[in-house]
């Protein structure tokens, strides 16, 4: 009977019924969007850091992250090919592809630029590199033996373009100097600003010529899905031999994971500001209704009803607008997403970056929950206190307000 009676008082109220759905719906509807756009965020962003630099996981010596970044060449992998073959053994992985870390200096004829550089597998890291731009000249190819590519900065430092030659100057694992005359095959832009201003790239082979070695200090694993990236890391880390390690690319990307703390930080005071101003709403709307019913609420206490039935109805009446709105909320939201989805929104390259990007609005599971739950609670919270002083008045003092 409380419920029939509390859904009858529902579309009996029209207006102020219309009006706390409306409040309901915007803040339902706005923590889909919002939550969804950050979401968005956080996807395209970890698959440009993957698909751009890292890949999803990375196996290389003990102790490499900490001390080989000075010095590659003391960190080495011996027998890669063996260790890849391994890597490519286990569930999930789609390639594994070798990189050679070096530091040196690079000259076009006029003047010297310190760089750091990878040898690579070009046509793997074609593959890998998705989210790498070539903004001038081609893609490195594994027949380009001494060609370079390098980063956007480089060329405009140096002032090179594709077609031109350049010397690269370095030490061999020995100590010794060694040099190789090279053509630039292409600029590329990657996800990172500071990358690409020191960044270049050449054949594992013509960098293992200059190394004088055989190894590589970076072994770059893919996977077919990157929600796999724990599991698959796990059973990499389990067949490895002794003395290697393994990162995940969260692991690696310490600005991922500080965007990350950020933009939930900001999503959680968004939810707070969205369930304060639906509270606000939803409570004007109650407390005007309650005071006009008084009456009414006098009359049932008169007729038996005791303070906690009162009390109870209202804010059932209240959770059922909750769940109402809500609902229609939640559609309105997933409507709204997938409709600017399909369009897109065109945004300017984030910090650090010098690559724009389309955002889109993701509809994700736990922040249609979390949105549902926000709609239903605000209604509920906004009724308690109406709702406990209508119950708190004397039948008398409510009577005489239907007069």
């Amino acid at each position: 009977m409380l419920f029939k009676l509390a859904l009858r008082n529902i579309f009996r109220q029209k207006v102020r019924t219309a009006m706390t759905l409306a409040a309901i719906i915007f803040g339902v509807a706005g923590l889909i969007l919002s939550g969804g756009f950050v979401q968005d965020i956080f996807v395209q962003l970890g698959e440009a850091i993957i698909h751009s630099q890292t890949g999803h996981v990375q196996v290389f010596r003990q102790d490499f992250l900490e001390k080989g970044t000075r010095q590659p060449d003391r960190y080495l992998i011996d027998q890669p090919e063996a260790v890849a073959d391994l890597i490519k053994a286990q569930p999930g992985v789609n390639e594994v592809a070798a990189r050679l870390s070096f530091a040196g200096l690079l000259n076009n004829g006029k003047r010297d630029l310190p760089i750091i550089g990878e040898g690579v597998e070009p046509d793997k890291e074609s593959r890998l590199g998705t989210y790498l731009s070539i903004t001038a000249g081609r893609q490195l190819t594994d027949d380009d033996t001494f060609g370079m590519m390098i980063g956007q900065g480089v060329a405009h430092s140096l002032g090179v373009k594709p077609g031109d030659s350049v010397i690269l100057v370095m030490n061999t694992t020995d100590g010794a100097l060694n040099t190789l005359d090279f053509e630039i095959i292409g600029v590329f832009q990657s996800f990172s600003k500071d990358f690409d201003a020191r960044a270049v790239r050449i054949t594992l082979g013509a960098a293992r010529e200059l190394m004088a070695t055989a190894g590589a200090n970076l072994l770059v694993v893919t996977l077919d899905r990157t929600e796999d990236t724990e599991t698959s890391q796990a059973a990499i880390t389990g067949a490895l031999p002794a003395g290697l390690d393994s990162r995940n690319w969260r692991q690696l990307s310490d600005f991922y994971d500080k965007t990350l703390q950020l933009y939930d930080r900001q999503f959680g005071v968004l939810q707070l500001i969205i369930l304060f101003m639906v509270v606000l709403s939803v409570a004007n709307t109650v407390n005007m209704s309650a005071f006009e019913r008084l009456g009414e609420f006098g009359t049932l206490q008169a007729l038996g009803n005791t303070r906690r039935q009162v009390f109870r109805l209202i804010l059932l009446e209240n959770a059922l607008l909750g769940l109402i709105g809500a609902t229609l909320g939640v559609l309105t939201g997933i409507i709204l997403a997938l409709t600017i989805s399909a369009i897109g929104i065109p945004m300017p390259p984030p910090p650090n970056a010098n690559v724009g990007y389309t955002a889109f609005i993701r509809v994700d599971s736990a922040t249609v929950a979390i949105a549902f739950l926000i709609g239903v609670a605000a209604a509920a919270l906004a009724a308690i206190f109406p709702a406990n002083r209508v119950a708190s008045t004397p039948v008398v003092d409510a009577l005489r307000q239907s007069n």
